[in-house]
């Protein structure tokens, strides 16, 4: 276990997504705006920073930027800096290239804003930031199970090794997890790296190519929203998950 690392003290929470599979909901709230166990999808990841003790937020925005921002400023616990992508939609990796300036040059945590996860006995960002090491890391990912997702259905994407590395899941891999939405990047993934429209995926392959992607598995449960009959489960493993905390 690498020795124990700060909390990042900054993250980038990812909001400007189109949210098309939600609709009709999304026709007039932006994904993140979409609430689940009485709350907004983009607050519980907000929460969980707060709670882990992260005291800058940055978030990016396109679609229906104004009412993600105007509810953004109700929050009164962080600071929040907007990063605009009203012109051009820039995906995951375009989108924190261009946030960058806003974030500064030490590790910082990912979170997406569409999708959660219920923490088990630890904060899994606190767990994650302990084993964060920057010297042999670029990138360390939160991973799910199957059995642990609600609403992702049953297909994977990494491998992971008994040393925390991954690597693309292939068919009939043993040891599969998802990429939970949660990560935590040292910004030098991106030195070089051409500022267009692109997944984050593209550094992940970097990272996997210099044997820096590692992975985390988490504790507690993981909840995608991607669909309005999605929300259903997540409520009721939320309500679940209140009864036994």
């Amino acid at each position: 276990m690498p020795a124990k690392t700060n909390i990042p003290k900054v993250a980038m929470v990812l909001g400007a997504g189109l949210g098309k599979r939600m609709r009709p909901i999304t026709d007039t709230i932006p994904k993140p705006l979409v609430h689940v166990g009485g709350k907004a999808l983009i607050d519980w990841g907000l929460d969980s920073l707060v709670e882990a003790g992260v005291s800058r937020m940055v978030v990016n925005v396109h679609y229906l930027a104004d009412k993600l921002e105007a509810h953004l400023r109700t929050r009164k616990d962080v600071d929040i800096a907007i990063s605009d992508e009203r012109e051009a939609l820039l995906e995951s990796g375009g989108g924190i290239i261009k946030a960058l300036p806003l974030l500064g040059s030490e590790p910082f945590y990912l979170v997406n804003s569409d999708t959660f996860w219920l923490d088990g006995a630890r904060s899994n960002l606190v767990v994650m930031a302990e084993y964060f090491d920057a010297a042999k890391m670029d990138i360390l990912l939160m991973l799910a199970t199957s059995e642990q997702a609600t609403g992702h259905g049953a297909a994977t994407d990494f491998v992971c090794g008994a040393d925390g590395k991954l690597t693309r899941y292939k068919a009939a891999d043993a040891n599969s997890f998802i990429y939970a939405g949660v990560a935590i990047l040292h910004p030098r993934i991106f030195d070089g790296a051409h500022d267009d429209a692109h997944s984050l995926n593209r550094e992940f392959n970097v990272a996997i190519e210099n044997g820096r992607l590692f992975g985390l598995p988490m504790d507690g449960q993981w909840l995608t929203v991607g669909t309005p009959e999605a929300i259903a489960p997540a409520e009721a493993v939320v309500a679940a998950h209140r009864t036994r905390t």
